[in-house]
């Protein structure tokens, strides 16, 4: 009896038990809920991971990550959340990486900052998480001039370059106020004293919208580019995950065009004849190494009758290295035919030839040689960098110069180039119109959820000739327009309507940081890889990793392609907006669906704060 006795009372205390852990997880679910939208709280101590789980039939089976092999009744149940020391990773610059696979590579031509991916069963297929006390980022135009510290608490930078004004320390933010190694006293007035030297009107650098994409080499927090804005002008800023590895994420963060880039072995991911103006300020790069590599590359990029303005003391020429390093670049420059346009203390600016007559002139075997006639300049994925000047076609030659409209005009008027591809005027004004009509539905999708300042990076993970972007002029955006690498090139016709952009494969992960972009534009993306093989999973860890939290992604692709995304979308922590079908403008997209996504707000629990600003 008494064993009985007990038993009864053991019985009793398990459900009191059960009772009483019911009544604690329903307080702490309420209290959840009570403390808001603004994050979600997950556990952050997970490890590398490397299989996705799915829960279905079978709870125990590995699933694989193509879209066709999906189940109707298998949805994703989770994913870990990466350490918290990859709260910042780029997962091709990571020197971690680079270090463990022990890979040899030349330190003194920056190979170590070039892209170097790691293999499928070295990825960390984990959801990358916000730094402790993470916040919405400040909105534009007030970001150009300060950020929330939490977003990137590197403030290394502010000590290193307390001199130049690069950025201050305030409280909880992090101001700009627009210095430069070069330009203490603001970027603006560097920027006006550029347009002075070329007497441009009323010392406007953008010489009535005849100067419109800039590459600015070494770019600092991207002040320069962050300036030129108001201008009328955008720059691609570029810069390596070097020792002052947070100038990119600054500037993004910001909501500056920029990119991840090096000057190395590699041709910059752009083709030529881009940029009418490549900028180098104190940049620190050794102009003359190997030939005038870097100079020939820049070369490459430059338009006919493009700009290169070099802020730096060899421009003075003081002391005696100062002048060697001058009279060698002086030599180089002549070889390749650039005059000098102006100069001015520290500052010179040289201008590249209209056609190709000063190279014809120069005497045989005049060194850097022209490039091969079988030299593609337009080929730039993982294409080695060559000592040799790119000559101009037989189209530029006749034409002296790109024959491209001033912008904003330029953005409507099809490019002298459209046929190097095939395109006819008629094909592109169609693609301009189309794409038009696309914009404003998904704006009408969009509106219940955004504001007018709610997006300013925007991503075309597809761009084709770049219309999307094109349809967004009248938004407070900028748009990175991304090619296929092994497409036509279309990534020219996007620079000569006045835009930027980089080629790229998804296949792998962008040269970005972590929570860069406001919204992803996947044109059949998702179809696309999915003929290439390669994992469309790791395709939505990857946006996921770019994406800001509280960022939207538009998908418009096959309706498998949606069925399988909406299987991952609690896993993700993304909630769906909206979805319609696509409107039939193409032959081609008879079968597209249109899905928009937000990211959820979200924090690991050991680093959860107040998010509200």
């Amino acid at each position: 009896m008494a064993r009985g006795r007990g038993d009864g009372d053991q019985k009793k205390r398990v459900v009191t038990c059960v009772v009483l852990l019911a009544i604690f997880c329903g307080c702490f679910y309420l209290f959840s809920r009570n403390r808001g939208t603004s994050a979600l709280e997950y556990g952050s101590r997970f490890k590398k991971f490397s299989t996705s789980y799915l829960v279905g039939d079978d709870d125990g089976d590995e699933s694989s990550t193509k879209l066709t092999e999906v189940e109707d009744d298998v949805v994703l149940k989770s994913f870990p959340v990466c350490d918290d020391q990859h709260t910042e990773l780029i997962p091709c610059l990571d020197r971690h990486l680079i270090y463990q696979t022990r890979l040899k590579l030349d330190l003194t031509l920056m190979e170590h900052y070039e892209r170097h991916c790691p293999l499928p069963e070295r990825r960390y297929n984990c959801l990358i998480p916000p730094p402790p006390g993470y916040k919405v980022p400040i909105k534009w135009p007030k970001s150009r001039d300060e950020v929330w510290k939490v977003n990137i608490p590197h403030t290394h930078l502010a000590t290193e370059k307390s001199d130049q004004n690069w950025m201050v320390v305030k409280g909880e933010r992090i101001v700009f106020p627009g210095g430069g190694t070069h330009f203490h006293y603001g970027a603006d007035k560097y920027i006006a004293s550029l347009a002075n030297m070329l007497d441009f009107p009323n010392n406007i650098l953008n010489n009535g919208g005849k100067l419109r994409t800039v590459l600015d080499v070494g770019c600092g927090v991207a002040s320069f580019g962050g300036y030129l804005l108001s201008s009328d002008i955008i720059a691609m800023s570029l810069a390596p995950n070097d020792v002052h590895q947070n100038q990119i994420q600054f500037a993004l963060e910001r909501g500056i065009p920029a990119y991840l880039g090096v000057l190395g072995t590699k041709r910059l991911p752009y083709p030529s004849r881009s940029f009418e103006l490549a900028h180098c300020s104190r940049c620190r790069i050794d102009w003359l190494q190997r030939n005038g590599i870097l100079l020939l590359e820049l070369d490459r990029l430059l338009r006919p009758g493009g700009y290169f303005a070099y802020s730096s003391p060899e421009a003075y020429a003081q002391d005696e290295e100062d002048l060697r390093i001058w009279k060698e670049m002086s030599t180089l420059v002549e070889r390749m035919c650039w005059k000098i346009a102006a100069k001015r203390d520290q500052t010179v600016i040289w201008v590249k030839p209209l056609n190709n007559d000063c190279y014809m002139q120069r005497a045989p075997g005049t060194q850097p040689p022209l490039c091969k006639a079988d030299d593609d300049p337009d080929a730039v994925w993982g294409i080695p960098m060559e000592a040799c000047i790119t000559p101009y076609s037989e189209q530029h030659h006749q034409a002296k110069g790109s024959g491209l409209a001033p912008w904003p005009s330029r953005l409507i008027t099809p490019s002298p180039r459209l046929a190097d591809l095939g395109y006819s005027g008629e094909n592109f004004e169609k693609d301009t119109e189309v794409w038009q009509q696309r914009v404003e539905n998904y704006w009408n999708l969009l509106g219940p959820k955004i504001k007018p300042d709610t997006l300013r990076n925007v991503m075309d993970m597809k761009a084709n000739l770049g219309s999307f972007a094109a349809a967004l002029k009248s938004k407070d955006v900028w748009v990175m327009n991304v090619v296929p690498e092994d497409g036509p090139s279309t990534l020219k016709i996007i620079f000569d309507r006045g835009l930027i952009g980089t080629t790229h494969t998804w296949c792998e992960a962008f040269s970005t940081y972590p929570r860069t972009y406001d919204l992803l534009h996947a044109w059949t993306v998702f179809s696309d890889i999915e003929k290439k093989d390669c994992s469309a999973v790791d395709l939505l860890l990857e946006m996921d990793r770019i994406l800001r939290p509280t960022g939207f992604i538009i998908v418009r692709d096959k309706k498998s392609v949606v069925e399988f995304i909406k299987k991952h979308l609690s896993a993700l922590h993304w909630e769906a907006v909206a979805i319609a079908d696509a409107e039939q403008d193409s032959e081609q997209d008879e079968d597209d669906t249109i899905f928009i996504i937000q990211k959820k707000m979200w924090l690991t629990s050991e680093s959860f704060r107040d998010t509200s600003e």
